[in-house]
């Protein structure tokens, strides 16, 4: 079995019938506060520290509850296959704002190393890790690794139950007749909080059946993302775990009260439409938060009453958006959301 400690305590939310809304218990003031963290918005240096620490110095002070940096492999100039010591560069510039991945892949993993390199991360940033994990989908990605698309799931859970028996300090190994035990040992006990990215129903209900908050892709639709919380929220009850009292979703977000420069961003985010949906005629504002300082409060306020979204993980890279009208949007976004 599979001990997790993670964010699920809390009241459930209310399991309705379709076609209602998600909510939570009105007594519970802290789901009422919806965190904001930020994606860094800039890879155009193949991953050279100082951009990535100065993102992170910058999302720090905006006041961004977390900074989170995606995994990916073998992209080009874009690619980041080392999150953690990445983030381990933005812990070293910044000093409250937490660390998080976005889908760190634990089946190409060693285990026991990966639970190391968690550990050191947690300690070097003073105890700010919330690991987001994941399986991976391209099977282009596990070729080189020779790993086999189809053992994936498995690998993930059992690579998974691994690193949390380590985490807590239970013996890994024996030699001579002596434990060997994992060292050191992450600040956050028994571990960091664990995420798990999904996207497909049988990641779903992994996600579920591990009690943990499940990470939504930032390309689903608004309906897709409401009954895909439902069945997670299905699976965590089935399973008899604890209600998961936070719903994080990553979104891409642009925040703007001039009206060319939303133009132009909606226009660069229609482009991205034929290479993210399998329909076309998906619309902008089905899976992007974009609009002037009042439309995106609302939109927020939407999510929170349909999903019970109270952590938005907001993410950047558009087309064509420079540096200063992108840390200006996070500015309007933290101000609407407050």
């Amino acid at each position: 079995s599979i001990c997790i400690q993670s964010f699920i305590s809390g009241p459930a939310f209310c399991h309705r019938s379709a076609g209602t809304k998600l909510n939570r218990a009105e007594n519970d003031k802290e789901a009422l506060v919806m965190k904001i963290a930020v994606t860094a918005w800039k890879f155009g240096t193949q991953g050279l520290a100082q951009e990535l620490a100065e993102q992170g110095e910058i999302a720090e002070s905006l006041g961004f509850d977390s900074f989170w940096l995606p995994e990916n492999h073998f992209t080009g100039p874009t690619a980041l296959p080392a999150p953690l010591m990445l983030l381990a560069a933005v812990a070293a510039r910044t000093s409250k704002i937490k660390l998080g991945t976005t889908s760190y892949l634990l089946p190409i993993r060693n285990p026991i190393l990966a639970a190391e390199e968690v550990a050191v991360l947690d300690r070097l940033s003073g105890g700010r890790v919330i690991l987001g994990i994941g399986r991976g989908f391209q099977a282009s990605m596990f070729k080189p690794f020779g790993i086999p698309t189809g053992e994936k799931r498995k690998r993930f859970k059992s690579n998974l139950e691994l690193m949390i028996n380590a985490w807590k300090g239970e013996p890994i190994a024996q030699f001579e007749g002596n434990d060997i035990t994992l060292s050191p040992l992450p600040v956050q006990q028994p571990h960091p909080p664990l995420w798990v990215a999904a996207f497909g129903p049988l990641a779903i209900k992994q996600a579920g059946t591990l009690g943990l908050p499940y990470i939504a892709s930032p390309v689903e639709t608004l309906s897709s993302l409401r009954e895909n919380i439902l069945a997670h929220q299905g699976h965590v009850r089935d399973t008899g775990h604890p209600p998961v009292a936070i719903t994080p979703v990553m979104r891409t977000v642009f925040v703007t009260d001039n009206p060319s420069l939303e133009k132009q961003v909606r226009q660069s985010l229609d482009a991205e439409v034929a290479s993210r949906f399998r329909d076309t005629a998906t619309g902008v504002d089905e899976w992007a938060i974009v609009g002037d300082s009042i439309a995106i409060k609302d939109k927020l306020n939407q999510y929170r009453e349909t999903l019970g979204l109270n952590y938005l993980i907001a993410r950047g890279r558009i087309q064509g958006v420079d540096n200063d009208d992108q840390v200006r949007s996070h500015e309007l976004l933290l101000k609407a959301a407050s």
